[in-house]
């Protein structure tokens, strides 16, 4: 029972590894596109194609990356958190 507890709570430490993580990323970029438009505007105003804008560029990145970051929070949950707790569950 010891060795289930103890596993469990390991798993948990993990979880909350993998999600702080993900979040300090997730808040890395954002604030960092967030610092940009407040200290260097003209850098995003800066044209990279025709009618695109790097601040319009960034900002869909910003988005995408998010996107991204939960997919991968998904992904191990679905592969990694999942199974460990199935197996887990079957002691």
């Amino acid at each position: 029972m010891e060795d289930r507890t103890q596993a469990i709570q390991a798993l948990a430490t993990k979880r909350w590894r993998v999600s702080l993580m993900l979040s300090g990323a997730m808040m890395f970029i954002y604030f960092g596109f967030i610092l940009l438009i407040a200290f260097n505007k003209p850098l995003l105003g800066s044209l990279v194609i025709p009618g695109l804008s790097l601040g319009i560029l960034l900002g869909v990145l910003v988005i995408t990356s998010a996107w991204i970051l939960i997919f991968i929070y998904v992904r191990w949950a679905n592969n990694s958190y999942d199974n460990e707790i199935a197996r887990l569950s079957r002691k």
